[in-house]
């Protein structure tokens, strides 16, 4: 860039240079004129210039063809700087991330010779101790379980001011330890992977006490205002509910020493939440380097102290906390250690592996803070708007508001207003009721035309359910993009008269449409795999006006946790009818579904595994899979989905309301376990097992259709190695790594067939595809290079498309090496459809 600049610098010379036989120098006033209409319009037309020369008596000798070649410079110009500006920003990340990785490999050198040194010792000591050993072996393994399970006795610790001061000393030593030494054993976490664009560094613990998760990267703020943000941790954890500071005490070095108490959100309705109570001590190092660590305080004496609290176990926080040291250039770099003992014995056996994870600490804490770091900092650098009018930080308080009024709901504590109601008999579903005035205030609004909502109470219908050899990321994915499947249209028109109708104001492209569901993007963020968008329902609830009139439904809905690659993270989706108005301060009822994994550790999803229900349920067969994909898997994953659906009712139809409640998550979670089943890789298997040959006829035909027209109007064969079978046709259609996709042709064309590359590319089903039209998937380029070959597509049979760009159902960029497309004849070589394949996809 910077050669071609030059050279644009030399040819702009060159040419003024023939015009007056010398280089033109400008006054200063000139250039300062210049300037000011450069910023105004950095790229005038030629009308706009000799307009300036008018209004400019300075510039009356100058000739409009020396002002056009100035501009060209300037713009040069800012180019260069702003490529400079960019190439010494990686730099001095790349500087600090080389800092950063040459300190993990000391430390990790240090941790092979400290392990090898062991590994001598304990070889040694066994040799040495065989026979005892084995004497002995029965006690030793009784003796050590029961040691295990035994917590030791510590004399009570001094809570005085003095003893406080050496309690945070204490704690600062044990996370310097962690974060930068050996005391912990840390390991890659997987999927993970440290480089200039990463997140950062993330490491889980190996055999310590309790769960730990470490992490170290680059943010671009400064220490401060990077330990203001991580002590906000209701802000960016959202599985915190609150933080109180009951006392804060200055150091004599200039540290500070707060008292906390902390409460989080059990994360499904079969576990209790869990609270802290904390030491924090923040101070800063000699280095300049500051330091935010914490610690539980437990067994204390002479001090404050926090008495159990109930609908809460008291869990225990190890040494954690951040180092933050400034980095040069600006920014800083940041170490995290998060370690705590979650009690994993105060729950169900089932769920405590979700207790004992690493992995998912990483996910909901490191990870979080980092993530909330960066985004932040990208927000100051940026101060970017999306095209709806709000800012990335809007957008993000409305996905935590979501969130947060989910795990409210979903926890149901006493002190928010929530009251538990009897049952039915059966205790399949819980049901909560809250006439709080705070949760009601924002939802008894009046409409615009005068009728008046006049709920008073809000209804929570609650269950957990336990799903086994299902990846969440898929199941989710059903659920999201099939909600017809699951809810009930009634149910959502209901929902939407707790908010007043107001005139729609949703300009956005529409991103997918499934059976009369428009999804209308927010936001998106793919290192998170979070989406924000909007659902319209057409035409499902009622105008006040006219009972008969139908009128959309608008719901805001959180979608995480669909990358089927990542290990261990919890998949949601989050939704809440919204005001057509969409203000920032709309009142939210968020309902939804959340699945944890509950074996995250013990293996992850194929990264070619996708939601093809079409071998399942009422279309097609499962040999739509090769046997590789439908294997079932040694041992079973195992995972909890919860559900939770909030009304909001009048106090006197609390009853009726409850039993309709009650019967609608019932048929949700029937509706559930039917997909949940026909996802499972074992009864994909058994249908593969079942029903043979591979496909249906109609895909055996289809297949052929399309192999022989693309040989008569391409002149080669589609597929290099197929057999003479209709069967192994199709099986090598369906393998083929280009992505093969087919289209009615109609004037709305919609999709009818895809191989398997061409559904990962598009990141559909077989049965959602027919919910996507052809336009819907390409850019306002790709729609008029299409328009105008598609003449020559009818009339000459085939025609190749030049690279570009085109979007999957779930909005992704995807890029393409190139195109072809060909007409599909049936047998009576009347034309049945067209076939396109994208050759090279990848996702941007």
């Amino acid at each position: 860039m910077a050669m071609s600049c030059k050279d644009a610098n030399k040819a702009a010379a060159a040419a003024a240079a023939m015009d007056n036989g010398k280089y033109v120098r400008y006054t200063p006033e000139q250039v300062e004129a210049l300037e000011r209409l450069y910023h105004e319009c950095p790229k005038p037309s030629s009308i706009r210039r000799q307009q300036l020369i008018r209004e400019c008596p300075i510039l009356s000798h100058i000739e409009p063809k020396q002002i056009k070649v100035w501009f060209q410079n300037r713009r040069c110009r800012e180019k260069q700087r702003k490529e400079s500006s960019r190439l010494q920003s990686v730099n001095r990340k790349l500087t600090a991330m080389n800092k950063l990785l040459m300190e993990e490999n000391d430390r990790l050198q240090k941790q092979v010779s400290q392990l090898v040194y062991e590994n001598g010792y304990f070889r040694q000591h066994t040799q040495n101790n065989a026979l005892a050993t084995k004497d002995t072996s029965c006690e030793s393994v009784v003796t050590s379980g029961q040691q295990h399970r035994l917590t030791p006795q510590h004399p009570p610790r001094d809570a005085s001011p003095a003893g406080l001061l050496s309690i945070a000393e204490e704690t600062l030593t044990e996370f310097l330890s962690k974060a930068t030494g050996t005391a912990v054993e840390w390991v890659q976490m997987p999927g993970m992977k440290p480089g200039p664009d990463s997140i950062g560094i993330v490491a889980i613990s190996h055999g310590c006490t309790g769960v730990a998760a470490r992490a170290c990267g680059l943010v671009g703020l400064e220490p401060t205002r990077v330990a203001e943000i991580l002590k906000e941790r209701p802000s960016w954890f959202r599985d915190c509910r609150a933080v109180d500071v009951l006392n804060v005490l200055p150091t004599v070095n200039g540290g500070t020493i707060e008292l906390l108490y902390m409460q989080l959100y059990a994360p499904t309705t079969l576990a209790p939440g869990r609270d802290f109570w904390l030491l924090r001590y923040t101070s800063v190092m000699d280095d300049g380097s500051l330091v935010v660590c914490e610690r539980s305080l437990s067994n204390t004496q002479n001090g404050p102290s926090m008495p159990p609290v109930q609908n809460f176990v008291r869990a225990e926080m190890l040494p954690s906390g951040y180092l933050i040291r400034p980095c040069e250039g600006g920014g800083s770099i940041i170490h995290i250690v998060d370690h705590m003992n979650l009690e994993p014995w105060s729950v169900p056996e089932v769920l405590r592996p979700l207790y004992e994870s690493s992995t998912m600490l990483a996910h909901k804490t490191t990870i979080a803070a980092l993530r909330q770091l960066r985004q932040i900092a990208q927000d100051v650098s940026q101060s970017s708007v999306t095209n709806w009018g709000r800012r990335p930080a809007a957008l993000r308080a409305l996905s935590h508001r979501l969130s947060r009024g989910f795990n409210e709901a979903l926890n149901g504590f006493s002190d928010d207003g929530w009251s538990l109601m009897g049952n039915d008999g059966m205790d399949d579903v819980t049901i909560v009721v809250n006439s709080n005035p705070e949760k009601l205030m924002g939802l008894n609004l009046s409409f615009t035309n005068g009728y008046p909502s006049v709920s008073n109470a809000v209804l929570c219908a609650k269950a957990s359910m336990l799903l086994q050899n299902v990846p969440p990321a898929i199941l989710l994915r059903f659920l999201r993009e099939h909600r017809s499947e699951w809810a009930d249209n009634n149910v959502d028109a209901y929902s939407a008269t707790a908010v007043k109708v107001g005139p729609c104001t949703f300009l956005g492209s529409q991103i997918g449409s499934f059976g009369g569901q428009v999804i209308l993007p927010l936001a998106q963020t793919i290192e998170h795999g979070e989406l924000l968008e909007v659902i319209k329902l057409e035409g499902v609830g009622h105008s006040p006006e006219d009972a008969m009139l139908p009128r959309d439904v608008f719901l805001l809905q959180l979608c995480s946790g669909i990358d089927e690659n990542a290990v261990g993270t919890c998949a949601e989706l989050i939704f809440a009818p919204i005001d057509a108005s969409f203000a920032d301060d709309a009142p939210l009822l968020p309902s939804g579904f959340r699945i944890i994994p509950l074996d995250s550790g013990k293996e992850s999803p194929s990264p070619n595994r996708t939601l093809d229900l079409a071998s399942a349920l009422e279309i097609g067969t499962a040999g739509n899979r090769s046997s590789n994909d439908l294997a079932v898997t040694s041992g079973t994953t195992r995972s909890v989905m919860t559900i939770a659906f909030e009304f909001a009712f009048e106090s006197h139809m609390q009853d009726h309301v409850a039993s309709i409640a009650r019967q609608y998550v019932r048929g949700i979670i029937s509706s559930v376990q039917r997909v949940a089943l026909a996802l499972s890789p074992s009864h994909l298997g058994l249908q593969a097992s079942i029903r043979s040959p591979l496909g249906t006829p109609e895909a055996h035909t289809l297949s052929r259709w399309i192999c022989q027209s693309y040989r008569s109007y391409m002149g080669v064969d589609l597929l290099k190695s197929a057999g003479e079978g209709s069967e192994s046709i199709l099986k090598a259609l369906w393998n083929h790594s280009d992505a093969i996709i087919c289209c009615s042709i109609k004037a709305m064309s919609v999709f009818t067939f895809a191989n398997q590359a061409g559904l990962d590319m598009l990141e559909t089903t077989l049965v959602a595809l027919q919910d996507i039209s052809l336009e819907k998937i390409f850019d306002d380029h790709g729609r008029k290079n299409l328009c105008s070959e598609f003449p020559q597509i009818m009339q000459q049979g085939f025609a190749c498309l030049q690279s570009g760009i085109c979007l999957s159902s779930m909005g992704r960029p995807v890029s393409y090496e190139r195109a072809i497309a060909w007409k599909v004849l049936n047998e009576d070589d009347n034309a049945h459809c067209i076939c396109f394949m994208f050759v090279n996809w990848s996702f941007v």
